[in-house]
């Protein structure tokens, strides 16, 4: 694969065209222009073995970035669309002035062919990653990998959108630096139970894929549902990727429930909840965030959401009163090669990910590193309190340079990490209208969330408690 330096517009105007063909012809290389020269590469060599032993550095030297992308596998379809939301916030913002003044160069390695383990060894052993965006499902299979790497190498730093099927004691800490953008997986699943009872559900049903993260959701939603008082008629779990799911429709349309709780990816939600209209059945239908991606509209069409008593997903909510939202907002709406192919900003993986990632930035100009264990102890601090409040990258990065601490108010929540490393989210339930548009979500009780989060999160059980450890779960 070809080292591959990203061109902002230019790289997101030929996205849609080349990225899976790429991924799926070269393992997950995005390049769009001839970016593999002797001087890229001299350049991209110096650079990672520099950060490797001199975390605080300002050379003007890249710092590789290095996404675990998804091309290929059950959640191909959501690809381009994710790449993007990773190379808008380093491309249009981070690399206007980058932290410690190295522009931050992307790599994207596919995981859904060979594997997550596989794709992440490549980021650190081919690109040599100061930076690995996104662990996520399978990261029980390459654990111990990743704590030799950061006790020996104090490197990669890891933020990750996609983490939350990690169990939420892990992370968060200088000896395991991964930190979450969107909370657990079992949020989705709790969140969907509890809007349920909201709309008056007695009794559901619950359908997912197998999938790790929806197995976890889906046991989070039956966990809280018997918490609730709500009757689960049954659970089904099924594969990922088949071409029909009208037995489960029919199955569903003979139970009868009064809502579907379903853990999928967005064309197989899809295919389900059409077949189901199509054999006449109406329900309520409550999905998880994967649902925002265009396949899911594109698969389902318009018809089926009029006749339907409700589709929508169980997700977070963005802060739209904030400075932080109209700076974000605006930006990727008046970017070519963004809001017009990859949906509007309201989508969650495109503000989510646009947070974390500056925040990563503004945390690694607040340690004055690369090291992980630096970064780790400077996220905690550049989202919180007593800080100087500050609602977008270059503002927040002049107070740093000025010698101030500072406060990074963002679009989804508050920028604080609990003991795990998982961000403070505001649980919510967004409604599609009949014409497809999202409608207003609707935040549920916060206190009430909690509370059941408390009772029904599955911890990793680890000796000792902190790393480096085994943990099983």
């Amino acid at each position: 694969m070809k080292r591959s330096r990203s061109t902002g517009r230019a790289l997101v105007a030929l996205l849609a065209a080349a990225l899976v063909a790429g991924a799926c012809s070269t393992g997950g290389d995005t390049s769009t222009e001839a970016s593999g020269d002797a001087s890229t590469e001299a350049s991209g060599d110096a650079s990672t073995e520099a950060s490797g032993d001199t975390g605080g550095e300002t050379s003007g030297d890249p710092v590789a970035v290095c996404e675990l992308a998804y091309y290929t596998g059950e959640f191909g379809a959501y690809g381009e669309s994710l790449t993007a939301d990773v190379v808008f916030p380093v491309e249009e913002v981070i690399n206007l002035d980058p932290p410690l003044g190295r522009p931050w160069e992307l790599f994207h390695e596919d995981l859904g062919t060979v594997g997550e383990a596989q794709a992440a060894r490549t980021c650190l052993e081919r690109h040599n990653a100061d930076i690995v965006v996104s662990i996520a499902h399978g990261y029980r299979t390459y654990r111990d990998y990743m704590i030799e790497r950061w006790q020996e190498q104090d490197s990669p730093l890891a933020p990750t959108v996609h983490g939350g099927s990690i169990p939420g004691n892990l992370g968060g800490k200088p000896a395991e630096p991964i930190f979450r953008a969107q909370g657990l997986d079992e949020n989705l699943g709790m969140t969907g139970a509890l809007y349920a009872q909201e709309v008056g559900a007695k009794s559901v049903v619950i359908f997912a894929t197998n999938v790790e993260g929806f197995q976890l959701a889906a046991d989070a939603a039956e966990r809280t549902a018997e918490y609730l008082g709500l009757e689960v008629l049954e659970r089904m779990n099924v594969n990922a990727e088949q071409p029909s799911y009208v037995a489960e429709a029919t199955r569903i349309a003979n139970l009868q429930p009064d809502a579907v709780l379903v853990q999928a990816g967005s064309v197989e939600s899809a295919t389900l909840i059409k077949q189901a209209t199509e054999l006449g059945i109406s329900l309520e239908w409550i999905g998880e965030t994967g649902w925002v991606q265009p396949e899911f509209l594109n698969t389902l069409g318009t018809e089926p959401l009029a006749f339907q008593e409700g589709v929508g997903f169980a997700a977070f909510s963005y802060n739209a009163d904030s400075p932080a939202w109209d700076f974000y907002s605006q930006l990727w709406e008046s970017t070519p090669g963004y809001g017009d192919t990859f949906g509007p900003a309201s989508d969650a993986y495109h503000y989510s990910t646009y947070d974390l990632m500056v925040l990563t930035a503004l945390a690694v100009e607040a340690a004055g590193s690369y090291k992980a264990s630096d970064w780790a102890i400077a996220m905690r601090e550049v989202g919180a309190a007593p800080g100087e409040a500050c609602y977008d990258y270059a503002a927040c990065l002049a107070l740093l340079r000025n010698g101030q601490q500072i406060n990074y108010e963002g679009i989804t929540g508050t920028g604080e990490f609990n003991e795990g490393g998982v961000n403070s989210i505001v649980q919510s339930y967004t409604p599609f209208n009949a014409d497809g548009d999202q409608g207003t979500p609707i935040e549920l009780p916060a206190d009430l969330a909690l509370s059941v989060i408390d009772q029904i999160a599955t911890e990793a059980e680890c000796d000792p408690a902190n790393p480096p450890n085994v943990c099983d779960w």
